[in-house]
């Protein structure tokens, strides 16, 4: 009898027990959740987090917010959702940078210098090392987003502070556009008539706008929202458009553009023909009929053309002629160097003297002024072409590791568009143009150098790559 009460004493305390680690999971699971979209709107308010102590600030926010995912996924037994296949290229990349850094033996010291030189890959082995602990920390945020936003009502939330964040640096840029009459404005760095919104570069504004953009698309064309919320998210576009439009980005005009052109290709893929059943089945017959298909996609993209003219007027055609400027030879006594094709002239003379391992991950400002042919006055500092400087910097591994992580993407997408929940499929299609924009976007400019923009990229992969969780999660 007495056998009996202890056993029964014993199984009441494993009972509570477990309560006790199940609530504190859950207070965990959303401590976790509300700290990661808390990131993502402090990450956006200081200039987009450019500045080298705010980027240290975010890196050590990250890591420790890691700890109270690693003391939850002890409680609750569960680290890690499906989305590791897509982490892992990056994680290896942050290898790969470390290994950029060892030294390789020393080397004599030039007279006057008592301290040996570090003998190593990268450049600038220093800057190389916080690019690890960087890109470390927001492969931290795809395990985590992947793990905590897995359900339908996180992924809506998650989605929704990104418009909300995109929108609100939208109409501080058009304020800020209307009434700005000296430098400072809510913040001091921002000069009259440079930058845009919070931005210091109008460009690293734009590829906010072109996320933000595709994921209000992707919720309004597969409908991934109810019907009495889509005027709310179609008044979200207008200053989503207006800002990316005026802010003067000419590679954010030719990405809005590829992305009206994904869009509208993957539109009748995504949608299934049970939801298009619903509605109007005779009309979307016609619809997905090729000849129909090209004729409301070249209507779609003249009425965007010229929305766009009407809108920027005279200081668009003015950035159009900057940007023929740029792509001509500079004829300027000082032979500055600047315009991008001889910036990517000397990048690929960079990636030709290291073609295996390259110069270093973040190295690239270091290693540049021996293959850049200008008088010095002016030196780049990026290849203002995300793709070459990550040949340049990581050679033809670093090209494998990108081409590793962009084939994981594409799968998992494709699997994510042809899902069944049609809020997955409208949140993968939204996601999937947006990521289009920064894709085209990055053959021209490195707006994923700006720490927001580098966070909301990172949350489109995981909102195009994650799965419904197989468990149900505590919202």
């Amino acid at each position: 009898m007495e056998q009996a009460a202890t056993l029964e004493l014993a199984s009441v305390r494993d009972e509570n027990r477990a309560q006790l680690k199940s609530r504190v999971a859950t207070i965990l699971s959303r401590t976790v959740f509300l700290s990661l979209l808390s990131l993502i709107v402090l990450t956006a308010i200081p200039y987009g987090t450019t500045q080298p102590w705010w980027i240290a600030a975010f890196v050590a926010l990250v890591f420790v917010i890691a700890i109270f995912w690693l003391v939850e996924g002890y409680l609750s037994q569960s680290w890690f959702a499906e989305n590791w296949p897509v982490v892992l290229p990056v994680v290896v990349l942050a290898v790969f940078a470390f290994l950029q850094t060892l030294s390789f033996g020393t080397q004599t010291s030039p007279a006057g210098i008592r301290f040996p030189i570090w003998n190593a890959i990268s450049a600038d082995p220093y800057q190389t090392r916080f690019f690890v602990l960087l890109l470390l920390a927001l492969a931290l945020v795809g395990l985590m987003l992947s793990r905590y936003a897995s359900s339908d009502k996180r992924l809506r939330v998650l989605i929704n502070v990104i418009i909300c964040v995109a929108v609100a640096s939208a109409l501080f840029g058009l304020l800020r556009q209307t009434t700005q009459h000296s430098n400072g404005f809510g913040l001091p760095l921002l000069l009259l008539e440079a930058g845009y919104g919070q931005f210091i570069n109008k460009n690293h504004f734009a590829f906010l706008m072109e996320m933000a953009l595709g994921l209000v698309l992707g919720l309004v064309l597969v409908r991934g929202i109810r019907r009495e919320q889509m005027l709310i998210y179609l008044a979200a576009l207008l200053p989503l458009w207006s800002g990316l439009v005026l802010c003067g980005s000419r590679g954010g005009l030719v990405a809005m553009m590829a992305q009206l052109l994904v869009a509208a290709l993957l539109f009748t893929a995504v949608r299934r023909p049970r939801d298009a059943a619903e509605t109007h089945p005779a009309l979307l017959r016609i619809t997905r009929s090729l000849p129909v298909r090209i004729i409301l996609i070249v209507i779609l993209i003249l009425g965007v053309a010229l929305g766009t003219l009407w809108l920027g007027g005279d200081q668009l055609a003015i950035k159009i002629e900057q940007s023929r400027n740029e792509l001509s030879s500079d004829t300027s006594a000082l032979r500055q160097g600047v315009n991008r094709n001889e910036i990517w002239a000397a990048t690929w003379k960079m990636f030709g003297a290291h073609p295996v391992v390259g110069v270093g991950m973040a190295g690239y400002w270091a290693a540049i002024p021996a293959y850049h042919d200008a008088s010095g006055t002016m030196t780049p500092q990026e290849a203002h072409n995300d793709y070459l400087e990550l040949i340049a910097s990581g050679g033809l591994i670093g090209l494998g590791l990108g081409v590793w992580f962009v084939v994981a993407v594409v799968k998992r997408i494709r699997e994510n568009l042809a899902a069944s929940n049609r809020f997955r499929r409208a949140a993968c299609f939204g996601a999937t143009v947006g990521i289009t924009g920064v894709a085209v976007h990055s053959l021209m400019d490195f707006g994923l150098h700006t720490i927001v923009n580098a966070l909301v990229f990172t949350t489109l992969i995981v909102v195009a790559t994650s799965k419904p969780p197989q468990k149900t999660v505590v919202s």
